[in-house]
């Protein structure tokens, strides 16, 4: 099984090209973890294909499926990173329907821009740069949100969740995908073979192999499907649930305010 290399948490700055949207915000994360995504953000893309063998592309479309996203929607992309969900989600919202994109590497959303551009049908993204525990949005602004592994590395994930169900409108969801912390010990010793013996030593190849080496603690750190669940519950979500992809390696949790 192919693992994936998508990484986790990040806040966003809006391209060159719209920065009169631009809203600066402080940003409740460690500066390392910023670097790191300032840094891997041109060969960002490449390295997801070759790690996941483009299985990622699958997660991402039961992602935004999951999330309920549809025509003259507004909805965010939360850690939009290099825009992929942020993409899917604006062919499900349509012309009438409006994208948000926040992130918080300026490289990344450079990349996201300039993907942007060279897909006319993609003219109803806004990319922003914010923090995921701070959002710069009142409350119930959007229909549907995504956020691709990202949770996994914010400082306070009760708060990230928090702040994702103040700006949710009644009834509509919210779908974040991420690596899975199994309870299965066979497929945790799988991921943790895949990180070190696949995707370090590819990334090493790109001169990434430490900005990689941290993907195993951060997975350990991270919680099980069945926390996921009750954290989101317990912020007040009126229903949650945990997906399992590619034997256990990815999962998706799917919460309603």
């Amino acid at each position: 099984m192919a693992t994936m290399l998508l990484l986790p948490f990040r806040t966003l700055i809006p391209s060159s090209s719209s920065s009169s949207n631009f809203r600066p915000a402080p940003l409740r994360c460690s500066n390392d973890r910023q670097a790191l995504f300032n840094r891997i953000a041109p060969v960002y893309d490449n390295l997801n294909d070759l790690l996941s063998l483009g299985q990622h592309r699958i997660w991402k479309r039961m992602t935004v499926s999951w999330a309920g996203a549809k025509a003259g929607d507004h909805v965010l992309d939360i850690c939009c990173g290099s825009g992929d969900l942020s993409f899917l989600l604006s062919q499900k919202v349509g012309s009438d329907g409006k994208v948000t994109g926040l992130d918080f590497s300026k490289e990344q959303l450079l990349v996201a821009s300039s993907k942007q551009h060279s897909k006319n049908c993609f003219s109803n993204i806004e990319w922003i740069e914010g923090d995921a525990l701070d959002l710069p949005f009142s409350n119930g602004s959007f229909d549907a949100i995504t956020m691709g592994y990202g949770l996994r590395n914010v400082v306070d994930r009760p708060k990230a969740m928090q702040e994702i169900l103040r700006v949710l409108k009644a009834g509509s969801r919210v779908a974040i995908l991420d690596f899975n912390k199994s309870e299965e010990l066979l497929t945790s010793t799988i991921t943790e073979w895949m990180i070190d013996n696949v995707v370090v030593p590819v990334a090493s190849a790109y001169g990434l192999s430490e900005d990689y080496k941290y993907l195993k603690t951060s997975i350990r750190g991270f919680l099980t499907g069945k926390e996921l669940e009750k954290l989101a519950l317990e912020v007040g979500f009126s229903s949650a649930r945990h997906y399992e992809l590619s034997g256990g390696l990815m999962g998706c949790l799917v919460a309603m305010r």
